[in-house]
């Protein structure tokens, strides 16, 4: 006979007690008219951090996962609140962030009837994530929270969608003893590594790159990757997703592959003669867009089995990669031979001299920033990394002109926060709150163009007064500057096609708890950004706007001439 351990007065009061069980401590989102979810996060001690728009609420969850590697919880409403979180999910999901959505739903009653706001939920966010689920009982209500903490945990990590209607919300819940908890993990002290041809392909390589892809967030703390690529003689890379995941001031790392790569970097790639590529998924960033992929062996591990491409020559692992990273560095410290250690050293020292010429490439770029009017985004950059302090973490956009921050080393050092693949617009401009809540000992700072600010800045005000503390670099090119290159190079009319209105900086944000500065002046730039910092360092928020020119593009996307020159 089953013993009744525990009675809760509605559902949501049972999902938060899971919730506090499993270490989760704050929600965003922007609940729906049932708000017993607040009273019974109130009663929990949890934090809410209110938004006014379902996507922005989905990019802040995203940001706290990515930053916190722990779940974050997204609370919704029902029908168009749940499509308009749509895009949320989708980035969600290319992240690999670990998010819970709760969402109302009609009662079961009302369904096929046209109720208010009746959608079929679970099929519209089945393909968004990794496990969608409709509460049909109370007495399922508790497991089915748990498999769903389950499934966004992984491996592999991912959103998950539970919907809980209104009949099943409102009805007493009973939970039986002992309450189900979620599964441990079995880790391994050590990973020896068979002989394979995974193995025998890395000992093979003179000189290779080792590529870091996102699955490698918050699975290198000790710096195992940067041993590995020590032992290999490896250069070693990130893939936009992947960077933060090693350390930015290692004597090997070159900086993000593919379109985002310097000169340099470049070269590196087309003299290699391997390509380690470690949980991550060789998106087309990375193998396109201006840097030759070399016809070179590529060896993959990845626990996810998605995230292995077939479209390259050499062995795949299916796996964790730092268990392989661990594996094949014990197997490399038993067999360097003389051979070896030479060939690794003249690669070495070839990955030094890159280096150096990418430092003097921003120190040229810099020199030449100096001459023209205006603020460039080289010197924007450079005047953030020299007023930085430590821990800190950057989180970007994917515009035209954002993107100087993805080429190393304009930006270089902290950790970093990516929109995936997907890129939607706003990604960062939200997600910036929510890394600053999963990490508010770290100077965060959001550098986005005018176009994000503006999708966000409705949820930026609303979260200033009690999840401050984000310093926003806002470009303004009056619109989207990617798409306005692209005009121009097809030479279409500017005045029909208007996708930029350059001059005014958008509308600022006002109130006690925001810093809204304009910037114009060279001379005083480092003084401003030290003035907002201070204001983000006692909880506020700063936004620091500065216009910037057309043709203000970073190197490496003028080289991929993916835009007109």
């Amino acid at each position: 006979m089953t013993t009744v351990g525990k009675r809760y007065a509605d559902a949501w009061s049972a999902i938060v007690d899971v919730l506090v069980a499993n270490d989760v401590h704050t929600c965003f989102g922007l609940p729906g008219d049932d708000l017993e979810l607040l009273r019974a996060l109130d009663a929990a001690g949890l934090d809410l951090v209110p938004c006014r728009d379902q996507r922005n609420a989905m990019y802040m969850a995203t940001g706290y996962a990515l930053q916190s590697g722990r779940i974050a919880v997204c609370a919704l409403g029902k029908g168009p609140a749940v499509t308009h979180a749509a895009t949320g999910l989708l980035e969600a999901r290319e992240s690999g962030a670990p998010v819970l959505v709760l969402a109302a739903g009609v009662p079961e009653r009302r369904r096929g009837s046209g109720g208010f706001q009746e959608l079929d939920q679970v099929a519209v966010t089945a393909p968004l994530v990794r496990w969608a689920h409709r509460v049909g009982h109370p007495d399922r209500v508790v497991p089915a929270t748990v498999t769903a903490l389950t499934r966004a945990v992984g491996p592999p990590s991912g959103p998950v969608y539970l919907e809980v209607p209104d009949d099943v919300r409102t009805a007493e819940i009973r939970v039986p003893v002992p309450r189900p908890t979620l599964p441990v993990p079995l880790v391994p002290e050590s990973v020896p590594v068979l002989p394979g041809p995974a193995l025998a392909a890395i000992r093979a390589g003179r000189r290779p790159v080792v590529l870091v892809g996102g699955g490698m967030r918050h699975r290198n703390d000790d710096g195992a990757v940067e041993r590995f690529a020590e032992r290999l003689g490896a250069a070693l890379f990130t893939t936009a997703s992947g960077r933060g995941a090693v350390d930015e001031r290692h004597p090997l790392f070159c900086g993000v592959a593919g379109l985002y790569a310097t000169a340099p970097a470049r070269a590196l790639w087309s003299s290699c003669d391997l390509v380690v590529s470690l949980a991550g998924r060789l998106e087309e960033t990375v193998v396109e867009g201006g840097t030759p992929w070399p016809s070179v062996t590529v060896v993959q591990v990845n626990l996810d089995p998605a995230g292995l491409s077939a479209e390259f020559p050499g062995p795949r692992v299916l796996g964790d990669a730092r268990h392989a990273v661990l594996g094949w560095s014990w197997a490399l410290d038993e067999d360097r031979g003389a051979e070896h250690t030479a060939a690794i050293t003249v690669w070495a020292n070839e990955i030094a001299v890159a280096r150096e010429a990418m430092w003097l490439e921003v120190k040229e770029e810099l020199a030449r920033a100096a001459t023209l009017p205006g603020i460039r985004v080289a010197e924007l950059l450079a005047a953030l990394d020299t007023t930085a302090s430590e821990p800190r973490v950057l989180v970007q956009e994917n515009g035209l002109q954002d993107m100087w921050s993805y080429c190393f080393p304009f930006h270089a050092g902290g950790g970093s926060i990516v929109p995936s693949e997907q890129t939607p617009l706003g990604f960062g401009a939200s997600a910036a709150i929510g890394v600053k809540v999963a990490a508010p000992d770290h100077e965060v700072t959001a550098f986005v163009g005018d176009g994000a600010f503006l999708a966000a800045r409705a949820d930026i005000a609303a979260a200033a007064p009690s999840h401050g503390g984000v310093l926003y670099v806002v470009l303004c090119n009056g619109g989207y500057g990617w798409l306005d290159a692209q005009r121009a190079r097809l030479g279409l009319d500017a005045a029909r096609y208007s996708f930029v209105r350059p001059g005014t900086p958008p509308p600022a944000v006002d109130g006690p708890d925001i810093h809204c500065r304009v910037l114009r002046d060279k001379a005083t730039l480092t003084d401003d950004i030290l003035a907002a910092r201070r204001f983000c360092a006692q909880g506020g928020t700063a936004v620091l706007m500065a216009q910037v020119a057309p043709d203000d593009i970073a190197p490496p996307i003028r080289d991929a001439e993916v835009v007109p020159q």
